[in-house]
């Protein structure tokens, strides 16, 4: 695939993560996502920005990734740990969300934050560039410890929402619901990404994909 596309791809969804992410600071009080109930908590705790914890805590997950196995870091782990919070803090300094006058509206913006979130992630799962700072962490504990990772995930993400809450971070009902949500989004929105890189693929290659259907 042109590599341009797969950087398109990364980046857009580089971007609308970050916003996902913002919108649902902006609804803290329903609850958000378990890494950042821990950015929000540090940052009243101890100040500095949302994005710059954002930064700190996957520059600290990618030391400890490379440390077990590297395979798991490509340019867009980097890109990834870099781009993400000073975008978050520049949607949140440019304050561009939309108007919420009851709770109502609140729920919603935190369904459409998550969607955000989980179709965003999808996007640049596909781009083939590396799994997240996050992401690749899990799969590193998961490959050295041999547990699922599925439980990797369910005890990293309670440490840190279990961090978080002590610290003062903001917890709610939709901090337990979020991966029920965001999962089967994200898992649609690389199944999507992900076909159409193959066909972006197979109109580049077109020799090369007849040939492996003749052998």
């Amino acid at each position: 695939m042109n590599f341009y596309k797969q950087m398109i791809l990364l980046l857009g969804g580089l971007i609308i993560v970050s916003y996902g992410i913002a919108v649902a600071i902006q609804v803290q009080h329903l609850g958000i996502h378990p890494w950042d109930v821990l950015y929000i908590a540090l940052t009243e705790k101890f100040g500095l920005t949302i994005g710059t914890w954002n930064v700190l805590i996957g520059l600290f997950l990618l030391l400890f990734t490379l440390g077990l196995n590297r395979s798991y870091i490509k340019i867009g782990t980097f890109l990834n740990v870099l781009l993400v919070g000073p975008i978050v803090d520049f949607f949140l300094f440019l304050d561009i969300f939309p108007y919420s006058p009851n709770g109502i509206v609140d729920i919603l913006l935190i369904i459409l934050a998550v969607i955000f979130m989980g179709f965003a992630a999808g996007m640049y799962t596909a781009a083939n560039f590396g799994a997240g700072p996050r992401d690749g962490f899990i799969l590193a504990i998961s490959e050295r410890s041999r547990m699922s990772i599925r439980k990797t995930r369910i005890i990293l993400e309670s440490t840190v929402l279990g961090i978080g809450l002590i610290l003062g971070g903001p917890v709610f009902i939709f901090t337990f619901i979020f991966t029920f949500i965001m999962s089967p989004v994200f898992q649609w929105a690389y199944l999507l990404c992900n076909k159409w890189v193959k066909e972006q693929n197979t109109a580049v290659n077109p020799r090369k994909m007849v040939g492996q259907k003749v052998s």
